[in-house]
């Protein structure tokens, strides 16, 4: 059993798809306060801080602790999580037709082990169909996203090219993370 401390329901079902025993436990984190020219630099700093939470509320000698933040990034920008819909259009239009990398940082600790991992996922994606792109915003799939992304949904059939896991990109890099839970 492990502690998921994230909201993210993608992350749940990762851990679900790999029999990964866990309870979900969220901790709060302003990603606000960060300032980062690189997406990895971003990535560590907001799961550090969500770690450093996490450290705060739980004890990871009883529950092990999982920790983990995704950000996207395409010609050079960081991707946040948009604030409106037109936000939301105008991110997503930065990733139409162009290389976009999903990044994702994740930190694991027991009282056996730390492990810190950041992975990235590249991705090549098709132009958007505008009026794909304009229902996906009106069904507000996008809140809470990073880079408003979601290539198990609305991007999936853009993609045209893919380096990395898709684990990774969903959020949490379940391929890393799940031969190192046999050592604890």
């Amino acid at each position: 059993m492990i502690r998921l401390c994230s909201g993210s329901k993608s992350r749940a079902l990762l851990l679900e798809s790999a029999k990964i025993a866990f309870m979900q436990s969220p901790v709060e984190y302003d990603e606000e306060q960060i300032r980062a020219t690189s997406a990895k630099n971003f990535v560590y700093q907001a799961t550090r801080g969500k770690y450093e939470a996490a450290l705060k509320q739980y004890d990871y000698t009883e529950i092990p602790l999982l920790v983990a933040d995704t950000v996207v990034t395409s010609h050079k920008q960081i991707l946040r999580k948009a604030k409106s819909v037109e936000d939301a259009r105008d991110i997503l239009m930065t990733q139409s037709g162009s290389v976009t990398s999903i990044v994702t940082c994740m930190i694991y600790k027991s009282s056996a082990l730390e492990l810190i991992d950041i992975a990235s996922t590249d991705y090549l994606f098709d132009a958007f169909n505008m009026d794909d792109l304009e229902r996906y915003l009106e069904s507000g799939e996008w809140r809470g996203k990073a880079g408003g992304c979601m290539v198990e949904g609305f991007c999936k059939s853009y993609i045209k090219e893919v380096q990395g896991f898709e684990s990774c990109a969903m959020g949490l890099s379940v391929e890393v993370l799940n031969p190192f839970l046999s050592l604890n």
